[in-house]
C-alpha cells in the first residue's frame, strides 16, 4: 500500500499536470493577443538594466558578464532582442541544450549560431541566470514545462547570482499557490514587459 509520503507526492504531480494543462492554454491566449516583439523590446530593456544594476552593487569577477538565456518557443515572452542586445554590449550569453537525460549543457550564444557545447558547470560562471517557465507565484515558485531540465541546473548557478524567470505580463502573481517540492529552485525575481519584481525572500541567493 502507498505511504502518506508517496501518496503526497503522487498528488503533487497531479496537479502539477493539471496546473500546466491550464497554464499552456493561457499561454496560447496570451501570445494570440500581445505584441512580442515589443513586449522583447522591453524585456531587453529591463533586463539588461537589471543586470547592470546588480554588476553596481557586486562586480563580476574578470572583464566579461556572462548571463544565460534561451531561444523561445513561438508562444513564449521573445527573447531576442535580449540575445542581440547582450552580445552587442560584450556580454557572454550562454543558452541551454537539453541532453537526453533532461539536464542541460550550455553553448555560447552568437548572430551566427550557438557554438561547442561547453559543460553543464559552465552556468556556474552566470552574474545572471534568465530562465523560462510557464508561471511564478507570489512566493516565487515557479513552473516549467515539466522535463525538470532546470530543476538539474539551476542548482550549480553560484550563490549570489539571482535567478530570473522571463513570463508574459499576466502569468505572475499566478493564483492559487504553485505546487512546490524539494528539488523546486525558488527564482529570485521576475521579469515582464512590464518591469521586474523581486521576490522578498533570499532562498535561492542563499543555497
Amino acid at each position: 500500500m502507498p505511504s502518506t509520503e508517496d501518496r503526497a507526492r503522487d498528488d503533487r504531480t497531479q496537479d502539477k499536470r493539471r496546473r500546466r494543462t491550464e497554464l499552456r492554454a493561457r499561454r496560447r491566449e496570451l501570445a494570440a493577443r500581445r505584441d512580442l516583439a515589443a513586449d522583447g523590446v522591453r524585456i531587453a530593456e529591463y533586463a539588461l538594466g537589471e543586470v547592470e544594476r546588480r554588476l553596481v552593487a557586486a562586480p563580476a569577477a574578470g572583464s566579461r558578464v556572462t548571463i544565460t538565456a534561451y531561444e523561445p518557443l513561438p508562444v513564449e515572452p521573445d527573447m531576442s532582442a535580449l540575445l542581440r542586445a547582450a552580445y552587442d554590449r560584450g556580454m557572454r550569453v550562454l543558452v541551454p541544450l537539453t541532453l537526453t537525460d533532461l539536464d542541460l549543457d550550455w553553448r555560447e550564444w552568437s548572430p551566427s549560431g550557438s557554438g561547442a557545447p561547453l559543460g553543464k558547470d559552465a552556468v556556474a560562471e552566470v552574474s545572471v541566470a534568465f530562465v523560462p517557465g510557464l508561471a511564478v507565484d507570489a512566493s516565487g515558485t515557479r513552473l516549467g514545462q515539466g522535463g525538470g531540465c532546470y530543476d538539474k541546473a539551476l542548482p550549480r548557478v553560484r550563490s549570489g547570482a539571482p535567478v530570473i524567470c522571463v513570463l508574459h505580463p499576466e502569468e505572475d502573481l499566478t493564483e492559487p499557490a504553485l505546487p512546490r517540492e524539494v528539488h523546486d529552485v525558488v527564482v529570485d525575481a521576475v521579469l515582464t514587459a512590464d518591469g521586474i519584481r523581486s521576490i522578498p525572500h533570499r532562498p535561492s541567493l542563499d543555497r
